[in-house]
């Protein structure tokens, strides 16, 4: 268990540093991203072994066993589904050791008619994710050599459900909105950070996994306020949980109060939130330092990234995570496909361009979160939400279920 409380803290590591680039809405998951990094660490040499090494957190050495035991970790997470895949054209010839770590049953062929290797690539990721994402967007051509690929698939239903109400957001009333009340103080808690203070509200889901709702100061930034969720985790940061904060106004978005009533009462935590919907793609080799794959991705002569991969000379050339996420008043519901796609470097001398794509505790502004499973700790999602679902009139006082959208 202590290696896989290793591999979880470098995974979660991975989210911090891939959060400090956030600067709009968006969804991600390192999650899907750290076991495909540790693979190639484990067959990596030379500056791309050292790279690799700096992005996921640990050794290279280390990394073959720490990925299988990762992937192993999250079939065993209620309402979380994954899968791994590797597909490599016939004259790629896999090292034994390295081909043996690889589930069973991943790995499939690639014949060299790029369209018909898309479109099964295609039918993985449909399937996969039960249709919630259609395509895995790497842009095949007919030198790509190898294909590896990851699919989770994530439902949390809340221990709590919400009810649907009018939604404020920035002044305005247009949004769906979500409201509900618990008897329990300490699902807040305030952090103080050199960058200001931010409110965490936990949403407990029915099989262990939560969503950690992060509001920060106005000024933040949201690499700062996704920074103060992952420190939180990490126990590199601490809070004050609410039954210990003083009344007022603690933290941002919150306010604390104590007042007489007639009958006795618990104490409560009143969430005022926001339904949203997130849908992102994410080029990895536009910030290929931050995932330690420069020189994994540089066709240079007499360059070989991957030896223990495979005995023929690969170089990186696509690097793309899908992912959707829906906060609802039932649950949350998510899913990514990542996917790494390399050529061999014998039939293109040149790199092909890469593509770029462009308490009570009231949410009611741009704010982050982090999708974690309760018992080890791993983050399975983070975002930045800044456009929440708008409010329709069909949805009465109830917010239906988007997870199929």
């Amino acid at each position: 268990m202590r290696s896989t409380d290793t591999a979880v803290r470098a995974a979660n590591r991975l989210t911090a540093r891939w959060a400090s680039e956030v600067r709009a809405g968006t969804v991600f998951s390192a999650a899907g991203v750290w076991p495909l990094l540790a693979l190639l660490a484990d067959g990596a040499a030379g500056a791309a072994r050292e790279e690799l090494e700096e992005a996921l957190g640990l050794p290279a050495g280390q990394a073959g066993a720490a990925a299988r035991e990762f992937l192993a970790m999250l079939t065993g997470i209620d309402g979380l589904s994954s899968a791994a895949g590797l597909w490599t054209a016939r004259f790629v010839a896999l090292r034994e050791e390295w081909a043996a770590g690889l589930p069973v049953g991943a790995h499939g062929v690639l014949t060299g008619d790029a369209a018909a290797d898309g479109r099964e690539l295609d039918a993985w990721a449909a399937e996969r994710t039960g249709g919630v994402i259609e395509r895995v967007r790497v842009e095949l051509v007919p030198e790509t050599s190898l294909v590896m690929a990851s699919a989770l698939v994530l439902g949390a239903d809340w221990e709590v459900p919400f009810e649907g109400h009018f939604g404020g957001w920035h002044g305005r009333h247009d949004r769906a909105g979500l409201v509900r009340e618990v008897p329990d103080l300490d699902g807040v808690a305030v952090a103080r950070t050199a960058a200001g203070a931010v409110t965490r509200v936990v949403v407990r889901g029915v099989t262990g996994v939560d969503v950690h709702l992060l509001l920060g100061t106005e000024r933040m930034r949201p690499g700062e306020v996704l920074g103060a969720g992952t420190g939180l985790l990490s126990g590199a940061l601490d809070a004050v949980p609410g039954s210990r904060l003083p009344e007022g106004g603690p933290g941002p978005g919150l306010h604390v109060v104590k007042r007489r009533t007639h009958t006795p009462e618990p104490p409560s935590l009143s969430l005022f939130t926001v339904e949203f919907t997130l849908r992102t793609e994410h080029d990895l080799l536009a910030s290929r330092d931050l995932f330690g794959l420069t020189t994994a991705a540089r066709d240079s002569p007499g360059a070989v990234p991957f030896p223990g991969v495979s005995r023929t000379p690969l170089v990186l050339e696509r690097a793309r995570q899908t992912m959707t996420a829906t906060f609802s008043a039932e649950g949350f519901r998510a899913a990514a496909v990542t996917a790494f796609a390399a050529i061999y470097r014998g039939r293109s001398s040149q790199e092909p361009p890469y593509e770029t794509t462009r308490a009570m505790a009231c949410f009611d502004r741009p704010f982050g979160f982090l999708t974690v499973h309760r018992e080890s700790g791993l983050v399975l999602a983070a975002g930045w939400v800044t456009d929440p679902t708008p409010f329709t009139q069909d949805r009465g006082g109830h917010v239906p279920d988007t997870s199929a959208d």
